[in-house]
């Protein structure tokens, strides 16, 4: 993707900031305790935090957050939902923090918006020698057959190469370094994955992948058009036609070390 379009994909969420709050899963606290083990501190920076949900399971671990997001929309629904929350606007390439003042920099489903070249020398500003930096990913368990049918019927702008354990792995492995001589500042990257589940209707479920940024920049007509086959495919499943489901999933986490 290029700049461009990933610019356009990034800042299309506000557009749907309720609808993201509503619908989009929390993140396993395991994976959270995971992506924190390590840190020499609690000082936890939430960047590109959007509407906070991740930012809520920091807080269901025990974990008091400071939240950046750019968009005005998703913050504001941030600050609505999570009053209690130090919400800042700002970016990961321009983080209202002062040098070495996080232990951890987390980022759910985010860090792949970031522009490293300038988002990884910034990072490491504001993380303290020993910090932390990882990127947790909620994911579709393909290895549960329904679940492969529906990232095949939904299409990459539903389900893209994020979206899946196997594909996570080759896109994640090195994202978060800086594409210079900052990749110095990290160790080697560590990858980890932790069981997930959101319980969902087959109409949540829908709304829950419309909410995703190649849905919300697609025109309209086609948006519908692969909405319905989505619900036609839930509609044909005996996992998801009739009532609540659980929705398997996996937080898969990135995370390096400050040197």
């Amino acid at each position: 993707m290029g700049q461009d379009d990933r610019l356009r994909h990034s800042s299309s969420f506000g557009t749907a900031a309720t609808a993201y709050a509503e619908h989009r899963p929390d993140y396993a606290g395991a994976a959270v305790r995971w992506a924190l083990d390590t840190a020499p501190g609690l000082r936890v920076l939430d960047l590109g935090a959007g509407t906070g949900k991740l930012t809520a399971t920091l807080n269901a671990v025990g974990v008091d957050a400071t939240a950046v997001e750019p968009d005005p929309a998703m913050l504001a629904e941030l600050r609505r939902a999570r009053p209690g929350v130090r919400a800042l606007p700002g970016s990961a390439e321009a983080i209202p923090l002062p040098d070495g003042s996080v232990d951890a920099v987390v980022a759910g489903n985010a860090m792949h918006w970031f522009d490293m070249a300038v988002a990884g020398p910034e990072i490491a500003r504001v993380l303290a020698p020993g910090g932390v930096l990882a990127g947790l990913w909620n994911v579709l368990d393909d290895r549960v057959d329904w679940v492969a049918g529906l990232a095949k019927v939904s299409g990459s702008a539903a389900v893209g190469p994020r979206d899946t354990p196997a594909s996570w792995r080759v896109e994640t492995a090195r994202m978060h370094l800086p594409e210079s001589g900052q990749a110095a500042r990290f160790d080697t990257p560590e990858q980890a994955e932790f069981p997930h589940g959101q319980r969902r209707t087959a109409d949540s479920l829908v709304a829950t992948l419309a909410t995703r940024a190649g849905m919300l920049v697609m025109p309209a007509g086609e948006r519908q058009r692969t909405l319905g086959r989505i619900r036609a495919f839930l509609a044909s499943r005996p996992e998801t036609a009739d009532g609540a489901f659980t929705l398997p999933m996996l937080t898969c986490v990135l995370r390096v070390r400050r040197r």
